[in-house]
């Protein structure tokens, strides 16, 4: 291991070495719950969906962290903002018909102006841009056809084609075939916008407590109860977030939900060199099934994404883990530093679409989005929200796309799927 390869201790929940971490600036430590308390609407995480739901509730919600704010998926994710959906709008309208299919489109188009709206109240590093880059040669109709079915049929013109030699000018490496460019994508320093998000419910009323676990619910006397170690919280309405990190509170909604674990390292200012990869500072992310991903920071590092497990826990070395699949796409950065590195653990599901339902009366979830969860996450937090106020319809609409459970059940879903998707992985290797 070269010099300054091992990342520094980071005495964070946001992930030893996460760069987000040392970067987003100070936040009050907020009080654990103690004591009995009373709410409209009670929030069960702090990531995007959560604070979603609480900004748009405002005084009538209480949000609880078991951790701190942004602590889990959304302070460690790769920080890269995708439109639309995690499957594309041809799946979309095999799997629930054009008519449900155009409704998904324009709320994921909604959730773009919501989250255009965040990124530009709070200072959270957003750029524009996000590259789709393939991994084989092939697949340039496929691109072709998705780009113009975007514009015809759902008038989305901020997609381009790029081929190969304009792609590796744009990208600073030869390894991929084409590609395509989203212009309507980007990229953001997500714990900065977190803890914005945050500071902006907190202003509007909500109440929030970090540290404080939900532990269970249960009905009394025609209000929910929510428990935790130090208290509880009485309340009309439940909305249960978590992605990757989803508990028991979640009942059967659990089956439908699997946490995987991905890994992130930043390497140190690259000084001129950073101004021959990624020219036009956009992001990009390629076709593999456990994805490459990568953007520059502010201060010209280069912040790259790539590698899974399916274990409970990380491996020893995330830096050596990360620079292997860095070399193969910078082979000249290979032994550039590595400053920052670490892990975090997101939901999927078996169709890649959340789940997004409501598992019992008056109690809601949002969880899986699969790695796509950066701008929807919000925006379906605010839908949340208008739906534990008796507006329901675009809740309805999400909870119709099939989100089955793994198979397996209770002994075998683990073992079962750790199979399915080490098979997609291996596949990437040729």
């Amino acid at each position: 291991m070269v010099a300054g390869e091992t990342p520094h201790p980071y005495p964070s929940p946001y992930g030893r070495g996460n760069w987000y971490a040392d970067t987003a600036g100070d936040f009050p430590d907020l009080p654990s719950l103690e004591g009995d308390a009373s709410a409209d609407v009670c929030i069960v995480g702090a990531g995007f969906t959560g604070l979603g739901a609480a900004m748009a509730l405002g005084s009538r919600a209480i949000v609880l962290e078991a951790d701190r704010i942004g602590a889990a998926a959304t302070g460690r994710n790769g920080g890269q903002v995708h439109t639309g959906h995690r499957r594309d709008q041809a799946w979309l309208e095999k799997t629930v018909g054009a008519e449900d299919a155009l409704a998904l489109w324009r709320l994921a188009e909604d959730a773009r102006a919501h989250f255009a709206a965040l990124v530009a109240a709070i200072d959270c590093d957003w750029r524009p841009g996000l590259i789709h880059a393939r991994h084989k040669p092939g697949g340039e109709a496929e691109d072709a056809a998705h780009v113009a079915r975007m514009a015809e049929r759902y008038g989305y013109d901020l997609l381009d084609l790029i081929d190969d030699q304009a792609l590796a000018r744009e990208l600073g490496t030869d390894v991929y075939f084409g590609g395509v460019r989203d212009r309507g994508g980007g990229h953001v320093h997500p714990l900065k916008l977190a803890l914005g998000m945050a500071a902006r419910a907190g202003a509007a009323g909500v109440v929030l407590h970090e540290r404080t676990r939900a532990q269970r619910w249960r009905r009394e006397g025609g209000r929910i109860v929510v428990e935790t170690p130090g208290g509880r919280v009485t309340c009309d309405q439940l909305i249960l977030t978590g992605d990757g990190a989803l508990d028991p509170l979640a009942g059967a909604a659990r089956a439908r939900v699997m946490p995987i674990n991905n890994f992130i390292a930043v390497t140190a200012p690259l000084g001129d060199r950073a101004d021959e990869i990624l020219r036009s500072g956009a992001a990009a992310s390629d076709s593999r099934f456990v994805v490459n991903y990568f953007r520059k920071t502010p201060d010209g590092r280069l912040l790259f994404g790539g590698g899974e497990s399916y274990g409970t826990g990380f491996p020893r070395d995330i830096a050596g883990l990360v620079r292997r699949n860095l070399a193969k796409i910078y082979p000249r950065l290979a032994d550039v530093p590595i400053t920052h590195a670490w892990g975090g653990t997101l939901g999927v599901t078996r169709t890649r679409m959340p789940v997004v339902a409501e598992v019992a009366p008056g109690v809601r979830i949002a969880s899986g989005y699969s790695g796509q969860g950066l701008m929807l996450a919000p925006h379906v937090g605010k839908l949340l929200a208008d739906a534990a106020l008796g507006q329901a319809a675009p809740i309805a609409l999400l909870s119709r796309v099939p989100t089955p459970p793994f198979p397996g059940g209770r002994l075998l879903r683990w073992p079962l799927t750790v199979a399915g998707l080490s098979w997609y992985a291996l596949r990437d290797r040729f």
